[in-house]
């Protein structure tokens, strides 16, 4: 039985590839799956925070930081891309037209360089903070504070960029998407399977790693890091995979959610951003598969619904959840199958003996 277990994960993530890519597109309206599209960029996001902080102990609140990164690399592209060859974003000719597009825009108009920006800037970024931190042995809550400090760090430089970046009011008014208009319903379900399948994607990512020798190091490193550097190897190195990896995804659902969603501002990429990501991830269930995916997509629906009916509560709601399942489902909503094949051994065997 032990041994179908990693399969019945593989099954899983069929079925949830099933009703992402086949049953909602048929089922649903332009307007759900829209907002179903932005739910599954957050997901993609929170399955490497997943893999990060559920399988290696490292609570990275500065997630905003790659997702932005992702998101204006993105950003950029179709905002050129909506200008025309050689021609300068409207916006920038706003705030000052005789000056000169910014040098580091112009290699955004290829999409070759726009698409590996999305996947090597990230990992750059991330390699160079994680040797930085790892190698010194920061962790617990020095990490999680230096992470979030760039996070905040970023949003107040790009607000602070406005011609460059558009500040504030960040960049949107996309019309193409590599060529495809986005005005069109059938383009917009396009980008939608997209990011639908990029989270597939992701999550066969992760449940081949949590299986690998390199799965069973990090849970290793995470659990008795000690243990990890006597045995010889440097756990420096497999968290730096780690930290590398969910950086990557949060690169690619930061640039999902650009055309889906046809805006990005520094208010999706700083501190409060980062924390929504974690907080989705707590609930669902950081150490399980599909748990940080799901309560992303949870999260991402609360945010929606709640936030623009009740704007003023929202907030509060999602604190009182936050605090209940802290206290009594610490492992998230994934934990509640495990308590239910738990419970019913054991009813079972009352039942059993009362016979």
């Amino acid at each position: 039985m032990t041994k179908l277990k990693p399969w019945l994960s593989l099954i899983g993530i069929g079925v949830f590839a099933l009703l992402l890519l086949v049953v909602a597109p048929n089922v649903l309206s332009m307007h759900w799956i829209g907002n179903l599209g932005k739910y599954v960029c957050y997901a993609i996001v929170a399955v490497g925070i997943g893999l990060a902080w559920g399988r290696g102990g490292m609570l990275v609140m500065g997630q905003g930081v790659f997702f932005g990164l992702g998101a204006y690399a993105m950003a950029m592209h179709l905002t050129l891309e909506t200008a025309g060859p050689d021609r300068i974003p409207t916006f920038m000719i706003l705030y000052d037209p005789l000056a000169p597009i910014p040098a580091f825009w112009e290699p955004f108009r290829s999409e070759a360089f726009t698409l590996l920006a999305i996947i090597l800037l990230p990992a750059i970024v991330a390699s160079v903070l994680g040797i930085a931190l790892f190698k010194r042995r920061v962790k617990g809550a020095y990490f999680a504070i230096l992470t979030q400090a760039l996070a905040v760090a970023l949003a107040t430089f790009v607000s602070s960029t406005i011609r460059e970046t558009g500040g504030d009011t960040g960049l949107s008014d996309f019309k193409y998407f590599f060529g495809y208009v986005l005005d069109d319903d059938r383009n917009k379900v396009m980008v939608y399977l997209i990011a639908a399948a990029l989270l597939v994607l992701c999550l066969m990512v992760v449940w081949q790693l949590n299986r690998s020798r390199f799965g069973e190091l990090l849970l290793a490193t995470r659990d008795a890091e000690e243990r990890v550097r006597f045995l010889g190897y440097d756990p420096a190195n497999i968290k730096l995979v780690a930290f590398v990896v969910a950086a990557i995804m949060a690169s690619i659902g930061g640039a999902m959610f650009v055309p889906i969603v046809g805006i990005i501002t520094p208010q999706e990429i700083g501190a409060s951003a980062s924390i929504l990501m974690i907080a989705g991830v707590a609930l669902g269930g950081r150490a399980s598969l599909f748990g940080p995916a799901l309560g992303a997509m949870a999260i991402g629906f609360g945010q929606s619904t709640l936030a623009s009916s009740w704007p003023s509560g929202w907030i509060y709601v999602l604190g009182l959840v936050f605090i209940l399942v802290t206290l009594f489902l610490p492992k998230g909503l994934a934990s509640l199958v495990t308590r239910v094949k738990d419970i019913l051994p054991t009813s079972r065997a009352q039942k059993g003996l009362s016979t």
